[in-house]
């Protein structure tokens, strides 16, 4: 998915955003028919931000619960019920002597150092402390999305101070933020290494390994469009690939800038970081697994289980054991926080490219008030029912939607601008390039990236299924929500082109093409821009000259 869809979108929205100094709106300037995906694309990352704002917030009150001698979620305390065990229960036939055999509990086998009779095992229902602490404390879950129940205090306090931290990072736009992902960037290598060293050291530690990316790997889950649409999902978030994030940063570059390097480095460094990742989480897991004495699959979880379940219950087993969890914790803030930053990014961006004017005076109040409205849509997210509207944001719009906008901009950057226009706008800003070197790049955009991503698309349509939480199923007009959220994102595609072709009195073709204030920000690139035009169209009027490396209804202010 890095190869064929990841990688190439990254480079085409560095470009495009590069190229035009505007963000994922107003670059749609290039085909204005398709100036909906901006849209589109604008308001997915509004609704994941309510959201991933929220899971900022269970990182931070998981740190602050983590200045304590004694992790809570270490035992089962005052807040558990029976069902709470740090040990397996159960019972089990074991041979007690030649003529005796006796049905016994695991614990009482355990400590006498017998065997149970193979196939006798009878396991009992059971939870680990850090899964009751999770539902019972954290999110003081309901039994339902129905059953919405009322604020978790310390939820929505938590939510309100990474509100503070993202609008006090952003108040300057990208001058304040940039200058604070240098921390936030550079601080999880440092703590990622710290447990990977300590993990590796840990007993079991090579299990889990070996279950991560080794005999133990089950590679039949590629034979599941679900795990596809999950990679490619994985892709783009990471990456911010069709959230509309990359094209609004890279907007801020300098014209002459290597995106092609950029493109490259980061990439490869985030799909590098990840797999690294993994061998600092698993290697612990495999001490878990190693102290419970179970099979790794049956420690391991995944999204919020990994974050809030599975590794903190690891981490309480270690010496030491809170300042892992802060180091941690602190690591997720951090990793949560950079995403945070472009999304927001994203959204002031937008709005600054539709009033420049007002940004510009008052971009701190502006900043404020999206980040307090934000705030108060995501007050739902810290109900007792929140973890089942952050669950089903995440399953609709973090999949289908980014799928749709990525093909849909594909199509109108490579076939309907023109791919080769496209790769000359590219070379006015990195140098003039090798034929060969844009064979890949081509391939891809004109046909490989679209064709997976419309197949992962349909596939994961047709086999979709029910979303749940956990056992708890979502009720149907829980669905029903969850796609009303996709259709009021998509639906802005067919509106504003619709609105474009009325306004060209009907000619499609008029409505896609470039309008006449595309292209760089500044004259002096502009004026670069005309060194394409042949001899033999000087003295012409502009009517007359035909197109040239995308030049048609282009500002031709600098050429004149």
């Amino acid at each position: 998915m890095l190869a064929l869809a990841g990688l190439p979108l990254f480079f085409l929205e560095c470009s495009i955003g590069q190229f035009s100094s505007l963000g994922p709106v107003s670059v749609w300037r290039v085909v204005p028919i398709f100036q909906g995906v901006g849209i589109t694309m604008v308001l997915i990352t509004t609704l994941v931000s309510i959201y991933y704002n929220v899971i900022i917030a269970y990182s931070l009150y998981y740190m602050f619960a983590s200045f304590q001698s004694i992790l809570p979620w270490s035992d089962c305390f005052d807040w558990a019920d029976e069902k709470c065990s740090k040990t397996t229960r159960g019972s089990c036939n074991v041979t007690i002597s030649a003529t005796n055999t006796t049905w016994m509990p695991l614990d009482w086998v355990k400590e006498n150092n017998l065997t149970c009779i193979a196939n006798t095992t009878v396991l009992e229902e059971s939870d680990l402390p850090s899964k009751q602490y999770w539902e019972k404390v954290t999110l003081q879950r309901s039994g339902g999305l129905g059953e919405t129940g009322g604020i978790v205090w310390y939820l929505a306090l938590c939510l309100l101070l990474a509100w503070i931290i993202v609008g006090a990072a952003l108040f300057k736009g990208i001058k304040s933020s940039g200058k604070v992902v240098y921390f936030t960037a550079v601080f999880p290598y440092v703590v990622l290494i710290i447990l990977l060293v300590r993990g590796a050291t840990l007993e079991g530690a090579f299990e889990g390994i070996n279950y991560y990316i080794g005999t133990q790997s089950n590679f039949t889950k590629l034979m599941e469009a679900e795990v596809w649409k999950d990679a490619a999902t994985q892709i783009f978030f990471s990456l911010s690939t069709a959230w509309g994030g990359l094209i609004a940063l890279s907007s801020y570059n300098k014209f002459h800038n290597n995106c092609y390097t950029d493109a490259i480095i980061v990439c490869v460094t985030n799909c590098a970081t990840s797999v690294f990742a993994g061998f600092a989480i698993f290697s612990i897991l495999g001490h878990m697994a190693f102290v419970s004495e179970k099979p790794v699959p049956d420690v391991v979880d995944s999204g919020f289980g990994l974050a809030f379940i599975a590794y903190p219950e690891a981490l309480s087993q270690l010496p030491v054991s809170p300042l892992w969890s802060f180091l941690f914790f602190f690591m997720l803030l951090t990793l949560g926080l950079d995403s945070q930053f472009a999304m927001i990014e994203t959204i002031t961006t937008s709005i600054q490219d539709a009033f420049p004017q007002i940004m510009r005076k008052r971009r701190i109040p502006i900043t404020i008030a999206c980040c307090t409205f934000l705030f108060l849509l995501g007050l739902v997210c810290v109900t007792q029912a929140g973890i089942y509207w952050v669950n089903l944001i995440d399953y609709f719009c973090g999949g289908w939607a980014i799928l749709i906008a990525a093909v849909l901009e594909l199509v109108g950057v490579c076939w309907i601008y023109g791919a080769n226009r496209f790769i000359k706008d590219i070379e006015m800003m990195i140098g003039k390039k090798h034929w060969a070197f844009w064979l890949w790049w081509r391939a891809c955009w004109f046909f490989l990236s679209p064709v997976l991503l419309t197949a992962i698309l349909l596939w994961s349509l047709i086999t979709f299924e029910y979303p749940s939480y956990g056992t708890v199923l979502y009720p149907t007009w829980g669905v029903a929500v969850g796609w009303c959220m996709i259709g009021f994102c998509v639906l802005w595609i067919p509106i504003v082109a619709i609105l474009k072709i009325v306004r060209a009195k009907g000619n499609v073709i008029q409505a896609s093409r470039a309008t006449k204030n595309w292209g760089p920000a500044l004259s002096q690139h502009r004026g670069e821009r005309y060194q394409h035009i042949p001899d033999s169209t000087k003295g012409k009027n502009m009517e007359e000259i035909p197109t040239v490396s995308g030049l048609s209804g282009y500002d031709n202010s600098a050429y004149l």
